[in-house]
């Protein structure tokens, strides 16, 4: 276990020291961002951003920002791809360990190293959305707080072959961390990235503030997978904001199997005709397990295309919230736009809560939203124990199926194979009783 300090950062009672080898930009923001924090009145339970979420949920004042070194023995741990194109591992935002076989040209960094020897790049990409979606506070504290993570930027032509990993692991007890992912693609460039999210103890508290900057170049492919695997006692803010330019395709992917309590806020400007957003999710909520969904899908520009598809299966007495917009500007015809969210209930104590939306301002579009929640049919049970797979496998392997179309929308054979092992743990990990 790591060192425990003997007075640990308080994460609410104290302003934050931005390091000395930071630029002057950087530390201004940080100052600034804190006031903000301090300025922003908490969400109350009225608030629409916030329906139906547990506000009780936001409760930091107990956690420390992580000060202690990371544990021995979490680089092995970071199991992902056999050959990733560059893997970084950091532990409380510390880099632990770091291998690259990227192509000339692409700069891919701690964002800490990325601050001082690239700085005017990161300040041109840096946090340049407006948080819309209800956590402008939560925000706010991670700006404030932020010392680490990934920065990649892959210039105009070049193709990234492969897939760039990330871990984030959390240590110790009521411990937060803000890691910051910033990943910049320029004209017809291509890259992908996997976000790791894992806790280094089994049950010690924590909270993770993380949020991620994706701005796709015109004509350039973006892919993100986010992989959330937090322990049970864990609680995580995850805010998604991505750019499309003209003829850019991004695909932003969640996995939810871990953490007590899960906001995610997914964000997708489409700044240019042509351009594409696919926005991904699946979540395996069970227990107590609670995980808030808040999208946006926000039509700029004519001729663009964004689909959204969101799949979850709940076990025992777990929640799930889903609100989403697909939001057209003024001007934004011809947008093809698509909504989904499908619930599945494996118990009839779990709840989901749907609010899917639109809001059209232009001519000549076509959009469709909704949102469905459902038991599994017990002829599909009946088929499978006739070929001698008990009750509880079968519901599995249907969760599994219910799933997988979602994943399979990754395009990548080796990723979508990472995702169904995080998958069948939980699967086995419910199936155990928690154990």
């Amino acid at each position: 276990m790591p060192a425990v300090l003997e007075h640990p950062a308080s994460l609410l009672e104290s302003a934050p020291e931005t390091p000395a080898a930071f630029p002057a930009w950087f530390a201004e923001r940080q100052r600034a961002a804190w006031q903000r924090f301090l300025e922003t009145p908490a969400p109350k339970r009225g608030d629409e951003t916030w329906r139906f979420s547990s506000i009780k949920r936001l409760d930091f004042a107990g956690m420390a920002r992580a000060e202690a070194a990371a544990p021995a023995g979490l680089v092995t741990r970071s199991a992902g791809l056999e050959a990733p194109i560059a893997k970084f591992v950091f532990g409380n935002e510390q880099l632990l360990h770091s291998e690259s076989k990227l192509p000339e040209g692409v700069i891919c960094l701690p964002l800490a190293e990325a601050l001082v020897s690239h700085g005017d790049l990161v300040r041109a990409h840096f946090m340049k959305q407006d948080t819309r979606l209800g956590s402008v506070k939560w925000t706010a504290l991670h700006e404030a707080n932020l010392r680490n993570g990934l920065f990649v930027h892959v210039p105009a032509g070049v193709e990234v072959e492969g897939t760039i990993e990330v871990f984030h692991w959390l240590c110790g007890e009521n411990v937060a961390i803000f890691p910051h992912t910033l990943i910049v693609t320029g004209a017809n460039a291509k890259v992908r990235v996997v976000d790791y999210f894992q806790s280094a103890d089994e049950s010690a508290a924590g909270l993770c503030v993380a949020v991620n900057d994706l701005i796709a170049g015109e004509g350039s492919k973006l892919d993100y997978v986010a992989i959330q695997a937090f322990n049970e006692n864990t609680r995580v803010i995850q805010v998604n904001e991505t750019g499309a330019a003209k003829d850019a395709s991004t695909t932003g992917f969640i996995l939810n199997t871990g953490a007590a309590w899960a906001r995610n806020e997914s964000l997708c400007r489409l700044e240019g005709e042509g351009s594409r957003s696919d926005m991904l999710s699946v979540s395996i909520p069970a227990r107590e397990q609670e995980y808030d969904q808040r999208t946006f899908q926000h039509h700029v520009s004519p001729g663009a295309y964004s689909d959204l598809l969101y799949k979850n299966s709940l076990y025992d007495e777990a929640r799930t919230i889903f609100s989403g917009l697909i939001f057209v500007d003024e001007g934004a015809h011809r947008t093809d736009a698509y909504q989904t969210c499908r619930n599945l209930f494996m118990s009839e104590d779990a709840e989901a809560n749907s609010m899917p939306g639109l809001e059209i301002n232009a001519d000549d579009v076509k959009c469709s939203h909704g949102s469905t929640s459902s038991q599994i049919d017990e002829s599909e049970i009946f088929y499978l124990r006739a070929r001698g797979i008990d009750p509880v496998r079968a519901r599995q392997l249907i969760a599994r199926g219910f799933s997988v179309e979602v994943i399979e929308r990754l395009g990548d054979e080796k990723v979508e194979e990472i995702v169904l092992r995080f998958l069948d743990d939980k699967f086995a990990h419910i199936a155990s009783g928690g154990a």
